[in-house]
């Protein structure tokens, strides 16, 4: 093995050229339209461009990565996670075309990957399984049948591909018909496969899985376990490891049960045996035949470069531990950094300013931060919307987690919303640091913790939203005496007066609050160092156009992050008169997967009326209020864009049907 193809893009492509670069190996680098300036693409050994923009045009495309590696004289080629890295029809294309497949046996994948053939595989080996339904008939009867038996609540799943897409938690019979639809096409839409199972559902578990590792000579071992329980919308944010509910004794039974489902399955490689934890029981969830996402939480706590033993046994070579010689040393934790606002919708946009607190690129360093970030950077609507992973370790978890906190503080991604300031509440919260955090946790804790940031949010806006009329230049403002400014956060406007005083200072009055003297000791590129009521805060901020006159802002000071419009001289909102037609637009790019309704159907309040999919995630539309569609402006599978009106809608009041 010379020169390996990566079958991937951003961060992981990055992390896997780290690795063969050390070893001395050369990296060719595919990549879409959308990423050709992307960093993979400029710190590869060679880059072929794959063309088209979605997944589906080129990181999906098996013809073109094996004419990409036959372009460039690739003799191996590694799939990293999601895309092509479960999919056992790429695998044997790879080894049938003479290459060297990074990566586990086709057949096992094929076992594997499915949820239902895992799940038999895994029963007739002592793995403890869910009661529930993974046959052939797809039927809703049957489905409803067998739901029945199990008694709700239930859980349908896809039964290919993982990341929570096609996942549903159905809590009474009404509910089954409407979750088996929009799961098949959630399914398909991700996996090309549109099979579900239903199981009982456990209500407030953990996911907690297991990293095995098994060479071509029979050897399989296990590297502990992750708790990866801190999830929204069925996806993980905060990984870390140890568990904090997994004791000796159950590390070893479920590390023997990954083991056995491995050995089972003739498993080669890296993989991953998920569960679901409620006390001491644990059951089944799946198998995922790759490198998972959060694998640098087991690189931190074990001392090993998991990619590395990935091409050593790629290469014919075994296991370099034996099960008796893995060590567990501290506590790693790592959070995911997505591009989405506070209610998780992911948001497209350029990175307008992006520095990075110093981090090592992967095994036991403190920080470690993977990504592929640069000011600069442009996140498109076409893969999902994970920017990187900050992973720490640290001898105790209580030092993990104050080390992330920190890390996270130091972090600067600024031009589109961000998870940062929610990741710093979750880990600072109570429930969090006792090691309490079930899967359930952000069902019913996310809003709360939402409102905690809201109220930080308000009091940074309070002492520092007024920088937004000072804006980033040296000097005073234009003229000696006050000017009136109008700046709005969160929908509420506040005008405010200021008056310099000095070259870098403004006296501020605002309605309502003691005058107030603003201080900038220190103009930066991208903010400023800023003293006020005997607070000294360096701000972050970038300034973006908002339309209609405006400015739009976005700031970060320390673990806050907040948007400030300055509406001063905006011209005047036209009031809406009584029955005006109201709009429904997009709240970010996407395509359209599901419509509908059509001209002149009344609706009610929370009808779901268009479906978008964006960054692999389906997400439902629906209306405030009692309506009438006006006008029907887009059509299925219509990709879209962000303000982008979808619907014209009338008040019920004005229908005269």
């Amino acid at each position: 093995m010379k020169r390996i193809l990566i079958a991937n893009r951003g961060e992981i492509a990055l992390r896997i050229m780290a690795t063969a670069r050390r070893m001395g190996l050369e990296t060719v680098a595919v990549y879409s339209d959308a990423d050709a300036q992307s960093l993979h693409v400029q710190q590869s050994t060679q880059a072929y461009a794959l063309g088209g923009l979605t997944s589906a045009q080129s990181y999906l495309d098996v013809n073109k990565l094996l004419a990409a590696a036959k372009a460039t004289g690739a003799d191996a080629i590694h799939p990293g996670y999601g895309f092509l890295s479960e999919d056992a029809g790429f695998a044997q294309a790879v080894q049938d075309a003479g290459l060297i497949w990074i990566g586990p046996p086709p057949a096992a994948i094929r076992q594997l990957g499915s949820k239902a053939a895992a799940k038999q595989l895994a029963k007739t080996h002592g793995v403890p399984c869910l009661p529930g339904y993974e046959g052939d008939d797809q039927s809703d009867a049957r489905f409803a049948d067998e739901a029945a038996m199990i008694g709700y609540p239930v859980m349908v799943k896809a039964v290919a591909g993982g990341g929570g897409r096609g996942m549903r938690l159905v809590e009474s019979a009404q509910q089954l018909h409407a979750a088996l639809n929009s799961a098949r096409s959630e399914a398909l839409a991700g996996f090309g496969n549109g099979d579900l199972l239903v199981e009982r559902a456990v209500m407030h578990p953990r996911h907690v899985e297991v990293q095995v590792f098994a060479d071509g000579h029979g050897h399989v071992i296990h590297l502990g376990e992750r708790d990866c329980s801190v999830q929204r919308r069925h996806q993980k944010i905060i990984e870390e490891a140890p568990s904090p509910a997994v004791n000796a004794e159950l590390r070893e039974h479920m590390g023997s049960c990954a083991v056995a489902l491995a050995k089972a399955a003739g498993y080669v490689g890296a993989g991953t045996v998920e569960f679901l934890v409620e006390g001491r029981q644990f059951y089944l969830m799946e198998m995922n035949t790759r490198l998972q996402v959060e694998h640098p939480v087991t690189e931190a706590l074990t001392g090993l470069d998991l990619v590395e033993w990935q091409i050593r046994v790629a290469r014919g070579e075994a296991l370099p531990l034996t099960q008796r010689q893995v060590r567990l040393d501290g506590h790693a934790i790592e959070v995911r950094l997505c591009a989405e606002d506070e209610n998780f919708q992911p948001h497209t946009g350029v990175v307008r300013h992006f520095s990075a607190p110093e981090a090592a690129v992967f095994n036991r360093a403190p920080l470690r931060f993977d990504h592929a970030l640069h000011t600069g950077s442009e996140v498109t609507p076409y893969y999902d919307a994970m920017l990187g992973k900050l992973i720490v370790h640290a001898p105790t978890r209580e030092q993990a987690i104050d080390r992330l906190i920190h890390a996270l503080g130091r972090l600067t991604v600024l031009g589109l919303p961000t998870n940062r300031a929610f990741l710093i509440e979750c880990l600072n919260d109570e429930v969090f640091r006792r090691g309490q955090a079930l899967i359930s946790y952000l069902t019913g804790d996310a809003s709360r913790l939402q409102q905690l940031l809201r109220e930080k949010e308000a009091l940074a806006h309070q002492y520092w939203g007024a920088l937004c009329a000072v804006g980033q230049r040296p000097g005073p403002l234009a003229c000696s005496y006050a000017q009136l400014r109008k700046l709005q956060h969160r929908g509420r406007a506040q005008e405010l007066a200021l008056r310099p005083e000095t070259e870098q200072s403004w006296l501020l009055h605002r309605h309502g609050a003691e005058p107030a003297l603003l201080q900038v000791d220190e103009l930066l590129a991208y903010g400023w160092r800023v003293r006020s009521a005997g607070l000294t805060q360096t701000v972050h901020a970038v300034q973006l156009p908002a339309g209609q006159g405006g400015t739009r802002w976005h700031l970060q000071a320390g673990a806050v992050d907040w948007w400030v419009e300055d509406v001063s001289y905006a011209p005047p909102e036209n009031v809406a008169a009584a029955g005006q037609t109201a709009e429904l637009r997009a709240p970010f790019n996407g395509r359209v997967v599901q419509l509908g309704v059509e001209t002149g159907q009344a609706l009610k309040a929370g009808d779901v009326v268009v479906v978008v999919e964006s960054m692999k995630l389906e997400h439902s539309l629906s209306v405030k209020a009692d309506c009438r569609v006006e006008a029907v402006l887009v059509n299925a599978g219509q990709q879209v864009a962000p303000g982008q009106v979808l619907l014209k809608l009338a008040p019920k009041s004005g229908d005269t049907a």
